[in-house]
């Protein structure tokens, strides 16, 4: 894996706009790159892609395991919503996607270091804008990447035909009303039905979810996160609500940082996870520390060895409490400056492309660049 300098193309703006992709500059810095890329090699990729689809795999035995046995005490999950994982699972509701962030450990192996496996973003530009850049600057070359189409087959088997889709999210957020509005687009190339609501704009009829035309809401893809919905005044009726959700409530398993030690307890010989623990004292050596419930970075920090854990606060038994998980820190690759993650995207539970997101420090944040690759 390398990166390479490659010269912008001129009118880029202009073509990323021309796709829908509006947010290619956030806070008034670029994060669209066209100054540079990632070469990989194909058997990176063959590396990459075999390592999401063993994760994936993974993470579908530990919720199975863990609905059979009922055990959500490391979560502090509400009551109801331990009832809906449940139900969802034993329904077997359909999942549409989710990320891995990897990074090559020093043994070649990819290494997992969380799952986005509820609200991701960067996958517009992973799927359509990298694509296209693709055409531009390497038409001979390839690129892991089957999402759009893999998006518009995933829809088909849904069930959904018949019913209305709405997609909704934040009002004031252009990359998730980016996202969402691109996810949509793929619905509706499926053939769906879809509408568009913002989170602030569901009601409450007395008896179930409704938009602003007060028609009932039965499908909703959702890029607001599980926990902040049970904290929303509308929680109390979402046990009872006749509405469906995307993605399925027992995702609420695989969706926080607590399924890190969680896994590293089951499979502590897994070739792709690191070694992680809800207790610094279980651990050896630099630690990273992550908040359960963190979010692009934040709370993430570096401890080293001997260093004592900082006290931690907050209510076990309030899943958004502010607990902490310990995860093994790795030394992550630099090139020129820069700190890549590799964002391994299943969709229907399949390996289906990667985006890359780099940062001037180890820690990928909100305002990590989005940069295309390539393999040859």
């Amino acid at each position: 894996m390398e990166r390479i300098t490659v010269a912008p193309r001129a009118d880029w703006r202009d073509r990323a706009e021309a796709l829908g992709f509006s947010f290619h500059s956030l806070g008034g810095e670029t994060y669209w790159t066209e100054d540079a890329a990632y070469r990989l090699t194909e058997t990176e990729v063959e590396r990459l892609e075999g390592a999401t689809q063993a994760l994936e795999n993974t993470c579908l035995d530990f919720v199975d395991e863990t609905v059979q046995r009922g055990d959500y005490d490391a979560y502090g999950y509400t009551d109801d919503a331990c009832a809906m994982i449940e139900a969802s699972w034993q329904r077997q509701d359909k999942n549409l996607y989710g990320r891995f962030d990897l990074v090559f450990g020093p043994d070649g192996q990819p290494k997992m270091l969380e799952y986005n496996a509820d609200t991701p973003t960067a996958l517009f530009e992973a799927s359509v804008v990298q694509w296209d850049w693709l055409q531009s600057h390497f038409p001979a070359g390839d690129q892991f990447n089957s999402l759009h189409e893999r998006l518009i087959d995933a829809w088909r088997h849904f069930g959904l035909f018949g019913h209305r889709l709405h997609f909704s999210c934040l009002r004031d957020n252009a990359e998730d009303k980016g996202t969402v509005d691109y996810i949509r687009q793929t619905a509706t190339l499926a053939g769906l039905d879809t509408d568009h609501i913002f989170i602030e704009d569901i009601g409450w009829n007395g008896r179930r979810f409704v938009d602003l035309a007060e028609q009932p809401i039965t499908r909703l893809f959702k890029l607001y996160p599980w926990e902040w919905l049970f904290t929303d005044a509308f929680a109390p009726h979402l046990r009872r609500a006749e509405m469906r959700f995307i993605e399925p409530a027992w995702k609420m398993l695989l969706s926080t940082k607590a399924l890190l030690p969680l896994l590293w307890r089951r499979w502590p010989d897994h070739p792709h996870l690191l070694p992680a623990s809800f207790d610094a004292g279980d651990m050896n050596g630099p630690l990273m520390r992550k908040p359960v419930h963190g979010r692009e970075g934040e709370g993430v920090l570096r401890l080293l060895q001997g260093q004592a854990a900082p006290a931690e606060t907050g209510d076990a038994g309030n899943f958004l409490a502010d607990r902490f998980v310990y995860q093994a820190a790795i030394d992550m690759p630099c090139f020129d400056g820069r700190y890549p993650v590799l964002g391994s995207w299943v969709v229907a539970s399949q390996a289906s492309g990667l985006g890359i997101r780099e940062d001037a420090t180890p820690i990928t944040g909100n305002s990590s660049r989005f940069v295309p690759h390539f393999f040859a």
